[in-house]
């Protein structure tokens, strides 16, 4: 660790220092905590997320509103135990695993892992590359190696500590938020729909059913959630258990306004897809380049411009945190981790190979995020058995309730897939 880095990171610890010990409270009290539940939101509105909720709301309408509700509300409590594990214990999930299952069950765990994080950078990657070739011109190819560069350089913030990184994703998290409130303003939606359509399920025919998992998939994301009890667990670490209980409260805070933002942004995505283009008879916009060569001419250039600039953020953030994601992950289940170079041009080659054969690139983004609602099920079981543990949790375990909220997402999210699963192989025979 530079010079520069310890000095950045000793500022940040000793203001939240500050604040455990003079017991302050409200906006600039929570400040110094702010950080690792905005990295994790980045993932929950990345190009996936896009690509699901523009097909959705221009097939279905606003019907699938509740889809995003639900998926959010799984996320905000999924994130915070993960969040609390690491404050908890000092260790990462995939740490815990690692210590507390036999090796081979790790190392299966490790490879279920790392094609989550695989399947999620193909669908980062593709989205910042589609947004630079749409917005600029720039050859596919030449702008997925972009792409590479640019997180890179992202990633290489964490020299100067983790305050500059956390605070530079946190900026894309707002840019993505003003460009869809911006949107929201030129599409016009229907509010007394989007609230209805919010709390009232709906779901009808394998299209939908197949939209609803890649919603999830798309919201509820696996590597995150080893990430996030990876970026809380040495961050403020805490001298007893008062303190625990302290940097937890400001963590759950933390934790509902980053969700909530991100959910937020995913129903604009698909509440605009349902007004501008369903509302209009385009009920097939099935790609990101349709979506924008549509968006022009219903609502104006700067519209799909903006479009296209919340994807561009979208996508180069998520696969920053993508990256910060796998290194986690192989640290924790193997024990190392190789330079963030290497898992760059290694995780940038799938889309690589996706771009060069001329593969459908939207259509690519929603077979990937539901590959992720199908590995989801491996880290949130683990993270609910290790934070209803007393004995490794301590004062931060997990109360019943809870423990039984969590089980009913982990159960949701199986018989989503299980109905996928029939209903894919049903269409086969």
């Amino acid at each position: 660790m530079s010079a520069l880095q310890q000095a950045e990171e000793s500022k940040a610890v000793l203001q939240a220092r500050h604040v455990l010990s003079s017991n302050r409270r409200g906006l600039r009290a929570l400040l110094p905590f702010l950080g690792p539940a905005f990295i994790a939101a980045v993932a929950y509105i990345d190009p996936g997320n896009y690509a699901t909720n523009i097909q959705s709301g221009s097939e279905f309408g606003y019907k699938l509103l509740w889809v995003i509700v639900l998926a959010n509300l799984m996320a905000m409590l999924i994130q915070n135990m993960s969040a609390k594990l690491g404050i908890a214990t000092g260790k990462s999930l995939p740490e815990l695993c690692r210590e507390r299952f036999p090796y081979a069950v790790s190392i299966v765990l490790w490879i279920f892992s790392e094609i989550a994080a695989m399947a999620t950078d193909i669908a980062e990657f593709l989205g910042a590359t589609l947004a630079l070739n749409l917005l600029v011109g720039i050859p596919m190819l030449i702008a997925t190696v972009i792409t590479g560069i640019m997180t890179y350089l992202i990633l290489s913030m964490d020299r100067y500590g983790f305050r500059p990184l956390e605070i530079f994703i946190g900026l894309l998290v707002a840019l993505i938020g003003a460009c869809y409130a911006a949107e929201t303003w030129f599409s016009h939606p229907v509010w007394g729909s989007v609230l209805y359509h919010s709390v009232v399920p709906w779901v009808h025919g394998s299209s939908a059913m197949l939209l609803v998992v890649g919603i999830v998939g798309a919201t509820v994301m696996p590597h995150v959630v080893y990430l996030h009890s990876g970026l809380t667990q040495r961050r403020i670490v805490p001298r007893n258990d008062e303190e625990k209980i302290k940097i937890y409260g400001f963590s759950k805070k933390e934790v509902i306004l980053a969700m909530s933002l991100a959910g937020l942004i995913n129903m604009a995505m698909l509440y605009m897809s349902a007004s501008v283009f369903h509302s209009t008879g385009h009920f097939q916009i099935a790609t990101i380049p349709m979506a924008y060569k549509t968006l022009t001419p219903i609502l104006g250039s700067m519209a799909a411009a903006v479009f296209l600039i919340s994807l561009l953020a979208s996508g180069v953030s998520s696969s920053a945190v993508g990256t910060m994601a796998g290194q986690v992950i192989m640290q924790g289940f193997v024990g190392f981790a190789i330079p963030v170079w290497i898992r760059r041009v290694v995780t940038m080659l799938p889309t690589v190979i996706i771009v060069a054969l001329g593969l459908n690139p939207t259509t690519t983004l929603v077979i990937s995020q539901v590959i992720l609602s199908l590995v989801l099920p491996v880290p949130v079981v683990t993270l609910i058995y290790f934070a209803s543990q007393k004995k490794i949790m301590g004062v931060l375990v997990n109360r019943r309730y809870v423990t039984a909220a969590s089980l009913a997402c982990a159960a949701l999210i199986l018989v989503l897939n299980a109905t996928l699963i029939v209903q894919t192989v049903g269409g086969l025979l």
